[in-house]
This record gives C-alpha cells, sequence and structure tokens, in this order.
C-alpha cells in the first residue's frame, strides 16, 4: 500500500538559523586566524537581543560582537520594524575557556592519536533517489526556501517578503519506495503589513507563492521530479492566516535545534547532535559528515540503492567504538549488512584526525553549512576574507562540502568487485 512521508525546511531568517549561523561564522573566524582553535559556541536571539555562550581554547581573539551584528544584517534584520536588528541588537558574551579535563583526551603529541572529542554515535544517510543523493522530500523543501529567500533579494517580483519562513513537503511513495507524487506542500513566509484587509493579503500571498515561486523551484529539478508536480497538490500557504510577526522578536533561537532540518529530514536516523558552533574535534560533527560521505560514495558505487551508516565514539579514545551499516534490503551485493561494514571500516579510516584530514575539516567553511542543510550541497572552492582588529586581515581559499565529493567511488568498487 502506498505510503506519505513528510520532510520540512526553515530559512535563512529563522530564529534557529540565525543562531546556527552567528555560531558558525563566530567558527569560522577562529579557525581563519588559528586552525587549531577548539571552539563550543552557542548562541541565543530574541527581541533585540542575542547571548553568546560556549568555550573556547585559541590563540586568536575576534570581535565576536561585530561579527555578531554583521551576520544579522547579512541575513536580511535591517529594519527597526522587525524587532531585531544587526546595527542595534545587544550583543552580550558569555564565551569561556575550554575545560582542561576534556581538552587532556582530545590534543595527543601525536596528531593522529587525537582524541574524540565527546562520545556518541553519529549517522550518515543517502539514497538515489535524487542526484544529490539526498531524500526528495527534503531537497524540495530547501529549494522552496532558497528561492524565497531569492525572490526576497532580488525585491523585484515579490516585494513583501521578510526573512522568516518555513516550508514542508508531503510525497507519496509506492511500495517499492518509488516517489508518486507530491500530496501537500506548506509554506509560512513572514511579510510586511498590508493596507488590504487580511483576506485579501493571504489571497495575494498564496498567489504569488502558487504561481511565481513554484514554477522556479520546479525550474531546479530534473524531468522525473518535476513531473511529481500536479495541479492536484494541496497548498498551505500561511496557514494562520497572518506572519507579520516573526524572526526573533516572534520567538526565540537558539543554536542546535534543528538537526533533522540540517541532516536527512527524518529519514535514516540521528544521534542527537548538533552540529553549528562545533570545532571539528567534536565527533558530533565530523564523524557525521564522514559518515554522509561513506554513505554517498557506497550508493554512487552501487553497494546499495540507501544507505545509512553508524559510527560511535568514546571522549578521548582514538578509535571508533563501533561502524555499522544498514542497506534497507537494497544491497547489489552478494554480502551482509555486517560484511559492508567491515570493509568500509578497511576503506574509510574512522579515527578524528584522519577524518579531518581528509575532509579537510580544519578550514573556515562552516558559515555555508548553517542553512538549508549541512548535506546535498554542491562541493566548490571559494575564496573568504576575514578581518579582525587584533590580528589583520587573512584572505582564504577553501573547499566546501568535501564530504559530498564522490572520490572513493572507484575505491569502493575495487573493495565489493563492482567494477
Amino acid at each position: 500500500m502506498a505510503y506519505l512521508f513528510t520532510s520540512e525546511s526553515v530559512s535563512e531568517g529563522h530564529p534557529d538559523k540565525i543562531a546556527d549561523q552567528i555560531s558558525d561564522t563566530l567558527l569560522d573566524n577562529f579557525l581563519a586566524f588559528d586552525e587549531n582553535s577548539k571552539v563550543a559556541c552557542e548562541t541565543l536571539v530574541t527581541t533585540g537581543q542575542v547571548v553568546l555562550a560556549g568555550e573556547v581554547k585559541s590563540n586568536t581573539y575576534i570581535d565576536v560582537q561585530n561579527i555578531a551584528r554583521e551576520v544579522i544584517n547579512d541575513i536580511g534584520y535591517t529594519k527597526g520594524a522587525y524587532k531585531f536588528s544587526g546595527d542595534s541588537c545587544g550583543v552580550i558574551s558569555l564565551i569561556h575557556e575550554q575545560s582542561q579535563d576534556i581538552n587532556q583526551g582530545v590534543d595527543r603529541g601525536e596528531k593522529e592519536e587525537q582524541g574524540a572529542g565527546d562520545q556518541g554515535m553519529m549517522f550518515g544517510y543517502a539514497t538515489n533517489e535524487t542526484e544529490n543523493y539526498m531524500p526528495l522530500a527534503l531537497d524540495i523543501s530547501h529549494k522552496i526556501l532558497i528561492e524565497l529567500a531569492k525572490l526576497r533579494r532580488e525585491g523585484k517580483e515579490i516585494t513583501y517578503l521578510r526573512p522568516d519562513s518555513k516550508s514542508q513537503v508531503t510525497i507519496e511513495y509506492s511500495d517499492e519506495n518509488v516517489p508518486q507524487r507530491i500530496e501537500a506542500i506548506v509554506i509560512s513566509t513572514q511579510h510586511d503589513e498590508f493596507d488590504e484587509d487580511d483576506n485579501a493579503m493571504l489571497s495575494k500571498i498564496k498567489k504569488d507563492m502558487v504561481e511565481i515561486l513554484i514554477p522556479r523551484v520546479i525550474k531546479l529539478f530534473p524531468q522525473y521530479v518535476q513531473e511529481l508536480f500536479n495541479d492536484e497538490i494541496t497548498y498551505h500557504i500561511n496557514p494562520t492566516g497572518k506572519f507579520v510577526i516573526g524572526g526573533p522578536h516572534g520567538d526565540s533561537g537558539l543554536t542546535g535545534r534543528k538537526i533533522i532540518v540540517d541532516t536527512y529530514g527524518g529519514k535514516g536516523a540521528h544521534g542527537g547532535g548538533a552540529f553549528s558552533g562545533k570545532d571539528p574535534s567534536k565527533v558530533d560533527r565530523s564523524a557525521a559528515y564522514a559518515a554522509r560521505h561513506i554513505a554517498k560514495n557506497l550508493v554512487a558505487a552501487g553497494v546499495a540503492d540507501e544507505v545509512l551508516v553508524q559510527v560511535s565514539y568514546a571522549i578521548g579514545v582514538v578509535k571508533p567504538t563501533s561502524i555499522s551499516v544498514d542497506t534497507y534490503g537494497s544491497k547489489n551485493v552478494e554480502l551482509s549488512n555486517g560484511e559492508i561494514a567491515k570493509k568500509v571500516a578497511e576503506i574509510f579510516d574512522m579515527r578524528p584526525a584522519s577524518i579531518e584530514s581528509r575532509l579537510k575539516l580544519r578550514n573556515p567553511i562552516y558559515r555555508e553549512t548553517a542553512a538549508y542543510g549541512h548535506m546535498g550541497k554542491e562541493p566548490r572552492t571559494i575564496t573568504k576574507i576575514f578581518e579582525s582588529p587584533y590580528s589583520g586581515r587573512i584572505v582564504r581559499e577553501v573547499e566546501l562540502f568535501t564530504w559530498e565529493k564522490l572520490d572513493y567511488v572507484d575505491q569502493v568498487k575495487e573493495a565489493f568487485g563492482l567494477n
């Protein structure tokens, strides 16, 4: 019997995502001036206020207040009407030094013997239902909000948009787990006050979302996905009827509260650890990226159509305590899941220092991960500029989303006899 599956996304202007972006931008600045920085930075945003907290061990000093304000302005919170603006909000820093009890278990004389920054289990997932090996409902949800943000910044076709928004997509699957059609799309977007009454305002927003936004989104996908969009989709546009009060004024935001949006939209599994604000010695982040890298390369190599990789660690211990693989019955090789996991452990070195090196995680690459998902984006190289009143100006060329590279496909094929 066919079934429905739903995933959601939130925009860069959502309060929790503002917090994530501030935390990751602070992390980038620490890493730009001291690549060995140990950072665990949390952010809280609310009406007119930003609170920064956490632990840092670094040889550099950065202007955290000014960086937070720049992020807020970049997102689009620049008007007094929003009750939250980078130019006028208060920024309180409660950041202090990292615990030596933790640090002694992580830093070692030999870099390769670096221990895990915490205990826990991390998951990576991949499926061949999309070109970027991500679950389709989440991929569509992200792209709806990416295009909505572009429309807001362009300010031409739709002029009333404010930064805060959310989306949700429900897809019908066949018994063979193949997407059949889109059942429902939910879009809630913050907007300016309208001169018309609420009904006229809502009618205008619904019309613009369906007739302007959705056609732009459809063009982003290959033909087989475009065919899932039809005239029978149920649209829920601003279902409360009005969304003027939003952002941190409407709801406080915290770092790490959107972990399912950040990963796989409810597909696969999640170990519970958030990513943003954490340097790569924290395996919550680095091992989750490494597990995605493994899962994506396994699916791309044809080992299985769908893969979930779990890895676990003990704090201060170099080697993972376990590596496991679930192929959901979709494997294309005559091996058990346990045998596949054993080969994975032979191909991919999952020691924390090796993950950092393989995926180039000691670079300032994290601001770009902090909205619209950490997984499924295109790897690319960009130039970033960092300026500090204390350490000067640095220009860095960095490689983003290295865990999305299909650079182990040939190695995987050879190990599994798929050449």
